[in-house]
């Protein structure tokens, strides 16, 4: 595999800093750049992230003397230093729209960890495990934006990255209904429990337009490519409800299911256990060797403990037992910077690089 130089817009928030971190000794993708809002930009990118550098190692020393880019006006500049660039701006959906598009159009793909394109029919929402073909409506939004090597391909909201690949080996019993309540952590915000005092023995039980997402995304994941379009499925009915608490990193849920053909839990077991995706087959770098783990300890999976799984790329599960309303019951867990932000980002461009996208 070639040596692909990437560029990370929005390098100074939270998920930025993740991308900045991982990326450090990535065997196929070398930081070329970093970008950020105009009060970052011309900055040492070590001094723009003075003091709220949120990582648990250390800034990556090359990162760190690099000349911070103004991620909207720099634009072009930036998209002729990288091959590819990962988005992670702190904007309002029509200026990050505007923004991902213009770079695609300057043949720069984006992969993208940002609502604003999510619901555009010709744009590939992925968890790599579960829906990769959905990268085949690439061609088609090209056309749209009359580009040759530019597109945005986006990961998926970063609530739903614990109970989709949960549910998705069971597809084939006809899941008909599905409720979620998710723990969501402070990280998720782009906030550390230190600087957000207000979380500090204390549960939010709202977060913006998370239910929304988390009840929406899973049908377009599941959907079928017709005609350069990827077309939401009409079911399984999914609610959610999600919830604010005072973890540092992790997004637990609590997941209810049903079934037109009940399978036995011993079935369940076995097809989460076995289950592979394409990123397994291919053994993409950031891959985690058994995407799915399932802890037969009544107390577990924690956040604390099984978060870190695979380097925090896997999805822990835990209690599946049978249920009065529903026909099963279980917990998940997955890492909401990592699998569900920056890592499930990074997974993304090597599927992409490994299917030939990004040459």
């Amino acid at each position: 595999m070639k040596c692909f130089r990437v560029g990370v817009v929005g390098a100074t928030g939270m998920v930025g800093q993740r991308f900045v971190s991982l990326l450090d000794g990535h065997p196929w993708f070398r930081l070329a750049a970093v970008a950020a809002s105009p009060k970052s930009a011309g900055k040492l990118y070590g001094e723009a992230v003075k003091g709220r550098w949120a990582m648990a190692r250390p800034i990556p020393q090359k990162a760190a003397g690099m000349t911070v880019l103004d991620a909207v006006a720099d634009r072009r500049k930036m998209a002729g230093l990288v091959d590819f660039i990962f988005c992670a701006v702190d904007l309002d959906k029509a200026s990050t729209r505007e923004l991902e598009e213009d770079y695609a159009r300057l043949e720069c793909p984006v992969i993208s960890n940002n609502s604003a394109c999510r619901a555009l029919p010709d744009v590939p929402m992925v968890i790599p495990e579960v829906n990769p073909g959905h990268l085949a409506v690439i061609p088609s939004q090209r056309r749209r934006l009359r580009t040759r090597r530019g597109f945005i391909a986006v990961k998926s909201n970063c609530s739903i990255q614990s109970y989709v690949p949960a549910l998705h080996p069971l597809w084939e019993f006809g899941i008909n209904r599905a409720l979620a309540c998710t723990c969501q952590a402070v990280s998720g915000a782009g906030k550390t429990l230190e600087g957000w005092p207000q979380m500090a023995d204390n549960v939010i039980p709202f977060i913006p337009g998370e239910e929304e997402k988390s009840e929406r995304e899973p049908l377009k994941i599941w959907g079928n490519l017709l005609h350069g379009e990827i077309l939401p499925l009409p079911s399984p009915f999914i609610t959610t409800q999600c919830l604010r608490v005072p973890v540092s990193d992790g997004h637990l849920a609590a997941v209810f299911v049903s079934f037109d053909h009940k399978p036995d839990r011993e079935e369940i077991l076995a097809r989460w256990e076995g289950f592979q995706g394409l990123p397994q087959q291919l053994g993409l770098p950031s891959a985690p060797k058994q995407f799915l783990r399932y802890f037969p300890e009544l107390d577990r999976p924690q956040t604390r403990l099984d978060r870190d799984l695979e380097n925090g790329m896997a999805v822990s599960l835990g209690r599946l037992r049978e249920d009065s309303q529903y026909d099963y019951k279980f917990i998940c867990l997955s890492h909401n910077t990592l699998r569900g932000a920056a890592g499930g980002g990074i997974l993304l461009a090597e599927l992409l690089a490994s299917q030939g996208y990004l040459s």
